[in-house]
């Protein structure tokens, strides 16, 4: 694992999606992991401008989104399939069956997450996984006490999940679904990359956890400690309480493999 502090939140979503277009001229039909959440939304802001601005191409990239809630349909506005339509894949040139998201309206569940699996394989395997950290450390929506090495599946999500992403639901935490269809940690761990991005001060007691805490199933991002190539990007907000924070702040100003990258946050 690799932690690198920027300055603020917009810096590292700049890193992050600087990182996925370097990772897409390397490799054109790139398969992408996608996540959801305010954090994400900066990072695909970013990449649409370089779309839009530099050229970045994404007609031959796949995408693979984490999750979805259990019963809502694709159109439902407060779905995420709906959710990367609108903020990521209608604004950038992917094709939209090279999209993929978990099917949270199946009728058979267990049979559309092996489904789901089945398709990530066949695809050769999710290149760079993109992930946020919620407020219970869970990445995905693989809640306290997953496997380490679980698959995709249904999972229930803890009170806290439902109320943080009430927002999308009118404020209102009753009204989110309790399940959802969510890749597991092992599936997760499976990706050739990863790229966790945390910003906000609310954010600092759990990525402290996540990062320089023990492995535990209690905190499921705590598993990307054992990834190979797993890069964390946060903030000066969310660094607030990691112990190592000085050497951090070293490795991107002084590790070469960050150097064509800096004038990104400059």
């Amino acid at each position: 694992m690799e932690i690198l502090i920027l300055p603020d939140a917009r810096s590292a979503e700049r890193l992050a999606a600087t990182v996925v277009a370097d990772r897409m001229a390397a490799k054109p039909d790139l398969v992408l992991g996608c996540a959801t959440g305010n954090t994400m939304e900066g990072i695909y802001d970013e990449l649409v401008r370089l779309h839009q601005h530099e050229g970045l191409d994404f007609s031959e990239v796949r995408t693979f989104n984490l999750d979805e809630y259990v019963g809502l349909e694709p159109s439902d506005t407060r779905s995420y399939h709906h959710y990367m339509h609108d903020r990521f894949f209608s604004r950038v040139n992917v094709r939209p069956e090279h999209c993929h998201v978990p099917q949270g309206a199946a009728s058979d569940l267990e049979q559309a997450a092996l489904a789901y699996e089945a398709l990530i394989k066949v695809s050769g395997g999710i290149d760079l996984q993109l992930l946020g950290l919620g407020k219970t450390g869970h990445i995905g929506f693989n809640e306290p006490l997953s496997s380490l090495m679980s698959r995709t599946r249904e999972k229930a999500l803890a009170p806290t999940t439902r109320l943080q992403n009430a927002p999308m639901f009118g404020g209102d935490p009753e009204a989110v679904p309790p399940r959802a269809l969510t890749m597991g940690v092992g599936t997760i761990l499976e990706a050739r990359e990863l790229v966790m991005v945390v910003t906000g001060a609310h954010k600092a007691p759990i990525l402290a956890r996540a990062t320089e805490g023990p492995i535990t199933s209690m905190v499921s991002a705590t598993a990307l400690q054992l990834h190979p190539h797993c890069i964390v990007m946060v903030d000066e907000a969310a660094a607030a309480e990691l112990e190592g924070h000085e050497y951090y702040r070293w490795q991107f100003e002084n590790e070469p493999e960050w150097q064509r990258f800096k004038q990104t946050v400059e």
